[in-house]
């Protein structure tokens, strides 16, 4: 365990081979992102079984790719339910910093009579119970909702119950999360430095993304973790939208759920205190974002 990632990336396929379920186990999700994918694709199913749900989260999606049949099936409902949940929050992520950057620099400069109304509809997950978010979601996205229309129109299927439906409620419910600390950051450069640029003949789009954006880093960092975050602990819109199918929709928020149902609670514990340990593990990584990148701009 006290191997760095690019000692772990040097051993060949016999001594990886040779680690026990127990030290492979030890190994951190830096240490396992330091293995190639032909690697991870040599190690034994009964090895991938013993891994942490956090340590199967943490593996790139070139290593999952290299993974064979045999060692999907010997994953385990707690690590499928993380590797799932990791990839909706990645995915949902990525997409919400697309949209919402836009959205966010337009609500921090803009004068618009409409502003409060789009504000108020970005925030409306903060306070809306996420049932109500997830019951107009089917009924919108259901067979005959508008866009349940339009999905199976272009042969794309029906979204409820579905990954792709997951991602397109998880980007609504986690919008707020990612959108207000982009305002904030963007709201907080002062309006002299555009206008500088300004006069240097830069176009709007050219002073937001060689000005604005560039001084907006942090709120991008911390927009980033607070979405990814959300995501992963998102239960009520995932519940009423994806349900808790094994292998498909399940995440670990409804996987606890299924062992609190079904009165497993050693897993629902060892899923629960996984949590805790990355909620925490989130706020201070902020504290400590925000604390290195408290500055006065000139």
């Amino acid at each position: 365990a006290g191997l760095s990632p690019t000692q772990i990336d040097a051993m060949n396929a016999g001594q990886l081979a040779a680690l026990s379920g127990a030290q492979l186990a030890a190994l951190s999700a830096a240490q396992l992102a330091g293995l190639s994918a032909a690697d991870v694709a040599g190690l034994s199913p009964a090895q991938l079984g013993g891994l942490a749900p956090a340590q199967i989260a943490g593996l790139t999606p070139a290593q999952l790719a290299g993974l064979s049949a045999a060692q999907f099936d010997a994953l385990t409902s707690a690590q499928i339910a993380a590797l799932s949940g990791a990839q909706l929050a990645a995915l949902t992520t990525l997409l919400l910093l697309l949209v919402g950057t836009p959205i966010a620099g337009w609500l921090a400069r803009t004068r618009s009579v409409a502003k409060p109304l789009v504000a108020s509809l970005v925030a409306m997950p903060l306070v809306l119970p996420p049932s109500v978010i997830g019951f107009y979601l089917l009924l919108l996205m259901g067979p005959h909702g508008p866009v349940g229309q339009v999905t199976q129109w272009l042969g794309l299927g029906r979204l409820p119950f579905t990954f792709g439906g997951l991602v397109v409620a998880s980007v609504i419910a986690s919008m707020p999360f990612v959108v207000q600390p982009l305002q904030q950051a963007f709201e907080a450069i002062p309006e002299r430095l555009l206008e500088a640029a300004a006069t240097l003949r830069a176009s709007p789009w050219d002073r937001f993304f060689s000005v604005a954006v560039p001084l907006a880093r942090p709120g991008f960092v911390t927009a980033s973790v607070l979405g990814f975050a959300h995501t992963v602990g998102e239960f009520g819109v995932v519940l009423m939208i994806g349900g808790n199918i094994p292998d498909k929709t399940r995440v670990v928020s409804t996987q606890i759920y299924g062992h609190v149902e079904a009165l497993a609670y050693t897993q629902a514990h060892w899923l629960s205190a996984g949590m805790v340990l990355f909620s925490m593990a989130v706020l201070m990584g902020l504290a400590l974002i925000n604390r290195r990148n408290t500055r006065v701009l000139p």
